[in-house]
């Protein structure tokens, strides 16, 4: 058991500053004293020489600005082997200090003209590699020397370790100690000396009316920033009138696969049905840059990865709720071009947008249209060239047509490869807020479109159904009442 002079308690605030016996005894002599940071501490050891010396014996600080600080830093190690080495990455890592740094405001101008660094130096490359959250750091050290013999540097010991980052967030390694036993240190040497010691939070607890005056301070910060951000955001970006929906498409064409030749393209564009519209400055085309393919498996890839953006409004109309909305389509064709700068059309396809927001996933197959006997294809791999639609649109339904039946009949197409689309659907509604009848209204229009990719092809053949029934019903009027009388009877 140690005597009673060996027990030592201090209290320590944040980035307070005790002397070590070591450090009373260097900064005593005014010629040891190098950097400001040092003749700081030569003035204020004499100061406390003049007030009866430091109160503190065993215990210790090193704060922020200490070598003590960056050394400690620089030399951590992942393990307590001796024979560790630190790795390159570690190596080049080791000088960054995440520290404020006083930076000069820059100009909005500089900023936009130095987005890009083409011939970034080795310290920007240092200082950028991680993510730099300043951080300030504080070590609570204690002396554990032989009685009587302190101030060896060989005795130090970190007791705790404080840091506090750029978000306000405050780490203390080891923790706590509460309702644990202390923590032990165990010297080497031929006593085997165990030291105990305990950490405890001595910061005055926060008055409730201090707390609420904090909180308001705190709401008074965001509601500031936050119009702060309304500022930089603008007015642009405002809500939906009453009745219309807002679809954004973050949409990226991810890749082509299982065509015939290399070097593709994919044209698209985007048609609008009626009672949809788009801004005046929104492209509703687009051409991708020609992708050289990869053979992946059984197939040859070529890895577009080209994103586009589609921003397109709804607008209810007067027509019946029965009615069924129409969705936009996204026509698209796939082409080749080779050395010598033909082209040919490897496929057709129409995707329509998705009705449901979120993510999706969609391979698109396609087809092109072919010419009988081996002249066309001769043709096609000699001087380029194929046949192709006049109007895209005949993928699905022309646009510019106004019958009732549509015949393909004759027209000979060719299975090819399929396209991979990536798509982000966002939706906007004014209808999401509202508690009217004017939010019912509008959802039963969203809850049709939400089925409308389901219901297209429900649609049609609930309309092919209904014909049939009514010819049947035609023809049965038609025919004589005792043939229809004979042939109840017969059944």
């Amino acid at each position: 058991r140690r005597p009673e002079e060996e027990e030592e308690e201090a209290e320590v605030g944040w980035q307070e500053k005790l002397f070590s016996q070591f450090e009373v005894d260097l900064y005593q002599n005014e010629s040891a004293c190098q950097t400001p940071l040092d003749r700081q501490y030569h003035a204020e050891i004499l100061k406390l020489e003049k007030a009866g010396g430091r109160k503190n014996c065993r215990i210790f600080t090193y704060t922020d600005h200490d070598r003590f600080t960056n050394l400690e830093e620089h030399c951590q190690k992942v393990t307590d082997s001796d024979h560790e080495v630190p790795s390159y990455l570690a190596e080049r890592m080791a000088n960054v200090r995440r520290r404020r740094q006083d930076r000069r405001p820059i100009e909005v101008s500089s900023l936009k003209s130095k987005i890009i660094t083409w011939e970034p130096s080795e310290e920007f490359i240092k200082n950028n590699h991680v993510i730099n959250t300043p951080v300030q750091t504080m070590y609570i050290m204690g002396d554990l020397g032989p009685y009587g013999k302190l101030g060896l540097r060989d005795y130090e010991h970190v007791l705790c370790t404080i840091k506090v980052d750029g978000n306000g967030v405050i780490t203390v390694k080891p923790d706590f100690t509460g309702t644990k036993g202390p923590y032990r240190i165990e010297l080497d040497g031929e006593k085997r000396e165990v030291w105990k010691y305990t950490i405890e939070n001595a910061s005055v607890q926060v008055q409730p009316e201090e707390e609420e005056r904090e909180q308001r301070v705190f709401r008074d910060l965001y509601g500031r920033h936050k119009e702060y951000l309304s500022g930089l955001v603008g007015s642009e970006f405002e809500m939906t009138l009453p009745g219309t929906l807002r679809l954004f498409v973050n949409g990226e064409i991810v890749s082509a696969q299982g065509y015939e030749y290399d070097n593709l393209y994919v044209h698209f564009f985007l048609e609008l049905p009626d009672q949809w519209s788009s801004p005046a400055f929104q492209q509703l085309s687009g051409v991708t840059q020609t992708c050289a393919t990869k053979a992946v498996g059984w197939d040859n890839v070529a890895h577009f990865c080209y994103p586009f953006t589609l921003e397109m409004f709804f607008t209810q109309g007067d027509e019946s709720e029965d009615s069924l909305p129409q969705w936009p389509v996204l026509y698209f064709e796939v082409l080749s071009l080779d050395f010598w700068q033909r082209y040919r059309v490897e496929g057709y396809g129409s995707l329509v947008l998705p009705a449901s927001p979120g993510l999706h996933m969609l391979t698109i197959p396609t087809w092109r249209p072919v010419e009988l006997g081996t002249v066309a294809e001769l043709r096609r791999f000699f001087i380029g060239g194929s046949p192709e639609l006049e109007d895209i649109t005949y993928v699905r339904t022309p646009s510019t047509f106004k019958g009732e039946r549509l015949s393909r009949f004759g027209f000979r197409t060719e299975t090819t490869g399929s396209v991979t689309f990536r798509l982000y659907c966002l939706q906007q509604s004014k209808a999401f807020l509202e508690t009217s009848a004017l939010r019912q209204r509008m959802q039963s229009v969203l809850d049709r479109f939400g089925g409308f990719s389901q219901q297209c092809s429900v649609y049609n053949v609930l309309e092919a159904f209904q014909r049939a029934r009514r010819r049947m019903q035609e023809a049965h009027q038609s025919l004589p009442q005792d043939l229809i009388s004979t042939s109840a009877s017969t059944g």
